[in-house]
């Protein structure tokens, strides 16, 4: 039996899997360990711990958990970092003259070095199998940030008045070697390459007085990253128009481009953004992670009527399904998990994006180019011409593309798309404001999601907390107006609303090394959906009765954004704080 074999068979024993489950993933076209390590994590079968520590079972090793350990830099700089970064080995230990080594899976090679360390100063080794997340974090200490920076600009400073090192942008792609070729090139990298590790989703590079400042924006917070010298500000920006093929002599107009790099073996794409300031430029890169699929439904965390209705929404062949919310709120990511399902070999799906955030395989993504006339209007009059069966347009910005979307759902499309409303029902009337005609809006209008991104708690440093009374009281008359039996479905233990906290916990964000000290780690929906029945397509059309919540409520069971929030607080995945924020933004 293989060492595969024998984790799908520690599997079942401990009944993480069903024999059918098994089934499935000796059927999974999986080459080799790291493929099926790395199936089990994504299906969310085990997490990296569990799987590190079962691997440790087979391979007769002691495991240990690092993810929650702060190890002295000097204890990890025993090891050199390349033999470290080679053979992803660690030390995180050292006892009187007993050295801890973690390794995320058996190396001869890799022993066979730290052995030689060891004997040279008379030392004993343990081993230890560790997770690959554990040894990520423990090696980020080879490459704090700040020490790069420093190091970078000491280098800098030596040059005394050279210039910068700029890269023949005729290129069409750029080396390792003219990435990293000078002091300011180095810094750019280490910029991108923590902000990469660190999950972030946007880099802003801001100049001030007397500095200037990198955030990095992480589960759509902004968090100060460094500051670096004011003198340094406008060659950055240089390097950074450099790589994005921008004119570097013009700081008068904003300008637009595109990166694309391998980032700790990722393919990263990078959409660059300058704006002129007072006395210099700002740039702003949206990271988007290439190489990542869009998530699921279920992993974006919608809840059961959401999830019901969204699936029923879909599998209409024609009319239009509709994403709101704020920027920043996930609608995109959204509309990808839904093509993600709708992605079969017998269907066309075109898309028109700005930008495309994932590229799909069997999805024909084009980029919209408003400047050169490729706009979503126009390029929404060419997919027609594609035989298309789902059309899904990244946004409806105008009263032309709103136009030809309720067209093309008339013509036995399946248009999908965003707008910009703070609900659900805010859809209808910004569409009727975008002069659509109440008869066609109605006959074409399906499904209406609107959604926020929470913070999700980190679960390794969450606390249970208590709330004031009058707050309790104010979550207790949310929960009262919703349905109950829809509470319950995603509050089981649930009995009477008058009595939450008798069955459900309240946690707080508290803040631990695995989370960076924010609380939180990821980030999960909350939204309402509103399916548009037959009763409503009515009141649409006619426009007698007024169109509120109450009306929808009295048409459907219905959740709204801060109900479906309340629960994700009692479900132990956010806070109060984290739901009051997005509502109100």
């Amino acid at each position: 039996m293989d060492k595969n074999e024998q984790l799908i068979s520690i599997l079942l024993s401990k009944k993480i899997i069903t024999a059918a489950k098994a089934e499935e993933i000796n059927k999974a076209p999986l080459t080799n360990k790291g493929d099926l390590d790395a199936f089990l994590i994504s299906q969310k079968i085990v997490t990296g711990e569990q799987l590190a520590e079962i691997r440790a079972t087979i391979y007769g090793m002691a495991y240990y958990n690092l993810t929650n350990e702060e190890v002295p830099e000097q204890v990890v700089r025993f090891l050199p970092e390349e033999i470290a970064k080679t053979y992803n080995v660690i030390c995180f230990g050292r006892e009187n003259n007993v050295l801890k080594i973690g390794l995320t899976e058996p190396n001869m090679k890799g022993m066979e070095a730290v052995n030689f360390l060891a004997t040279d100063e008379k030392l004993q080794v343990q081993y230890f199998l560790i997770s690959v997340a554990s040894w990520q974090k423990i090696f980020k200490q080879y490459q704090k940030i700040e020490q790069e920076i420093s190091s970078a600009l000491e280098i800098k400073a030596k040059e005394e008045g050279e210039e910068l090192v700029t890269v023949n942008t005729e290129k069409e792609e750029l080396s390792t070697e003219d990435i990293n070729s000078a002091p300011i090139s180095r810094i750019v990298s280490v910029i991108i390459r923590h902000a990469v590790e660190a999950r972030a989703s946007d880099i802003h590079i801001e100049p001030f007085a007397k500095e200037s400042r990198v955030r990095y924006r992480i589960d759509g917070i902004l968090h100060t990253s460094l500051t670096l010298p004011k003198s340094i500000h406008n060659a950055i920006i240089a390097r950074i128009k450099v790589l994005g093929k921008l004119k570097l002599d013009e700081t008068r107009i904003p300008q637009d481009g595109r990166i694309r790099l391998i980032v700790s073996k990722r393919e990263i794409d990078f959409r660059v953004s300058t704006l002129p300031l007072a006395s210099s430029e700002k740039v702003v890169m949206r990271i988007l992670d290439v190489s990542k699929g869009a998530p699921g439904l279920e992993e974006l965390g919608f809840n059961k009527l959401a999830l019901s209705r969204i699936n029923d929404g879909i599998k209409k062949t024609s009319g239009i399904f509709l994403v709101t919310g704020p920027t920043g709120s996930g609608k995109t990511t959204t509309l990808y998990a839904m093509l993600n399902i709708l992605n079969q070999e017998g269907v066309n799906i075109s898309t028109l994006e700005d930008p495309i955030e994932y590229e799909m395989k069997g999805v024909n993504q084009s980029q919209v180019r408003p400047k050169i006339g490729f706009s979503f209007a126009n390029g929404l009059r060419s997919l027609l011409r594609q035989d298309p069966n789902i059309i899904m347009v990244g946004e409806i910005r105008d009263e032309e593309t709103a136009d030809l979307s309720i067209n093309a759902s008339l013509t036995g499309h399946l248009v999908l798309s965003t707008l910009h409303t703070n609900d659900a029902l805010g859809a209808v009337f910004r569409l009727l404001d975008m002069k659509v005609e109440r008869f066609l809006l109605s006959s074409t209008l399906k499904t209406i999601v609107a959604q926020r991104l929470a913070r999700r708690l980190c679960e390794n440093c969450k606390q249970e907390t208590t709330l004031a009374p009058d707050v309790i009281e104010s979550l207790v008359a949310d929960l009262k107006d919703a349905p109950f039996n829809i509470v319950q479905a995603e509050l089981p233990k649930l009995t009477d609303v008058n009595k939450l906290l008798d069955s459900h916990k309240i946690f707080k964000a508290v803040g631990c090394p695995r989370c960076e000290m924010t609380g939180y780690s990821s980030r999960v929906a909350i939204s309402e959906v509103i399916e548009i029945n037959e009763k409503l397509r009515q009141i649409i059309d006619e426009g007698k009765v007024s169109l509120d919540i109450n009306t929808v409520k009295q048409t459907e069971d219905f959740l709204s954004i801060k109900q479906d929030g309340i629960i994700k607080i009692l479900q132990g995945k956010t806070t109060i704080e984290e739901v009051l924020r997005v509502i109100e933004s």
